[in-house]
């Protein structure tokens, strides 16, 4: 990228028209050449004022996004190179302060290239206490929605970008730890941009200019509306309950059976994906998580698709509901997979640690969860996003502590014997409801309320 806007024409492009009101600023006693004394530091600000109108290197004030009350963050990379110093730091502390106080989203618009070298160490522990002001806002239940504008390096990326909730990017934008004169000499460019942290899960969404304020007024709409609970879906498929359990594995595995992305079109008026588990995975053909409206209210969703579970979709649940959670938003998970994936891939990216954090993270919500089964609920990989006490099953579903296939082979059966196997398992809707693990069923037509 390289006609960069400066901070305020970032903010007038993404909030509605007159609303931003700049926050008033704390006052610092100046030292000669700063801080540390660096010879020459006051001319360089000097210059910086001169050529950008400011005063230090972030804009911070109110505004309306679509409608939408938030703090805004915006930094000039003119100034310094939108560096971080004890002023920056000072104002960045009023602002979450002031996000607090007023029951505020956040919105950081960052571009920076990190700690401010004529600061020194001073610079750098502004890191700890914009850290420590993230980590008050997270507390008080007030959502932080980043942009990631070019460069987001060091420190700010570090901070401001990478720990918040949600987290989106402008095309082409450089966004990495390193900044560019920093790197090996033979450091691949193409991962220090937008687009590589967005396929490694460590952000959101890339966006284009023109659609980043309506996605942005979106967001904050999303996680600032939620709802009391998250109401059950409808079965979608089959409406006759299976008479055999052999009859409802083949419901489950029919390739003509609704899936996750049917329940979820039908469920939200709209709805905006979260991408990644923030430790470099992503598992987009296995579980789709995010926040959507439903009956003019935010409920979060985690689904699963059909297939195995990479420990990265596992990660992203967790991530999706401990969200969720703080927001005071209900989640809604649908399960259906035949499993985790057990591959020696699986295992060496924690597939047993991410299932683990998956079901202490769903034991330990206190925000609403609520789950429908809608197609194959295959051992634990399954159980882990399923809520104790609230999961309902539709018709054409199945819960089983192993694939009957398996469970056959573990006990020394035939092959023929499969089908027996998953009567003596009872795995059906009806069974689950009898033993009191479906808590009611879907549609009052169907038969197999416990």
């Amino acid at each position: 990228m390289t006609d960069r806007p400066t901070a305020r024409e970032t903010v007038a492009a993404v909030t509605d028209d007159s609303t931003f009101t700049e926050l008033p600023y704390p006052a610092r006693e100046s030292k000669p050449d700063g801080p540390i004394g660096w010879q020459g530091y006051d001319a360089s600000r000097a210059r910086a004022a001169e050529r950008t109108g400011e005063q230090e290197s972030v804009v911070c004030g109110t505004a309306r996004v679509e409608g939408t009350r938030a703090v805004l963050i915006a930094f000039e990379f003119g100034f310094l190179g939108g560096s971080l110093g004890e002023r920056t730091g000072d104002r960045l502390e009023a602002a979450y302060t002031h996000a607090r106080e007023h029951r505020l989203p956040v919105v950081p618009l960052i571009a920076t290239g990190g700690s401010r070298m004529q600061e020194g160490m001073l610079a750098l522990t502004q890191l700890q206490r914009v850290a420590r002001q993230s980590a008050l806002t997270r507390e008080a239940g007030l959502p932080q929605v980043a942009v990631l504008r070019d460069p987001t390096t060091g420190g700010g990326w570090a901070t401001l970008g990478a720990g918040a909730d949600v987290i989106l990017a402008l095309p082409g934008a450089q966004v990495g730890f390193a900044g560019s004169r920093v790197r090996p000499p033979d450091a691949d460019p193409a991962a220090y941009t937008a687009e590589a942290q967005v396929a490694a899960g460590a952000a959101d969404a890339v966006v284009p200019p023109e659609e980043l304020r309506g996605t942005l007024g979106r967001w904050l709409r999303l996680l600032t509306s939620p709802a009391q609970q998250a109401p059950v879906p409808p079965p979608l498929g089959a409406t006759d309950l299976p008479a055999t359990g052999g009859d409802a594995v083949r419901r489950a595995r029919s390739p003509r059976r609704p899936r996750a992305e049917r329940y979820l079109d039908a469920y939200f008026t709209h709805r905006l994906p979260i991408n990644g588990d923030r430790c470099g995975g992503t598992d987009p053909d296995g579980m789709l998580c995010g926040f959507g409206e439903h009956e003019g209210r935010t409920v979060a969703y985690a689904a699963q698709t059909g297939t195995a579970t990479r420990p990265a979709g596992y990660r992203t649940a967790a991530r999706l509901i401990r969200l969720a959670d703080r927001l005071g938003i209900p989640v809604l998970s649908l399960v259906d997979t035949p499993g985790a994936a057990n591959d020696a891939e699986a295992e060496r990216q924690g597939a047993g640690a991410a299932i683990a954090d998956l079901f202490l993270t769903v034991a330990a919500a206190r925000t609403p969860v609520t789950t429908l089964l809608i197609g194959e609920g295959g051992s634990g990989g399954a159980l882990a996003l399923a809520a104790p006490g609230n999961t309902w099953a539709t018709p054409d579903s199945y819960f089983s502590v192993i694939a009957p296939e398996q469970a056959a082979a573990i006990l020394k059966r035939s092959a023929e014997e499969v089908e027996a196997t998953a009567d003596h398992l009872r795995i059906r809707p009806q069974d689950l409801a009898e033993l009191g693990l479906v808590r009611h069923a879907p549609r009052d037509n169907l038969k197999y309320r416990p």
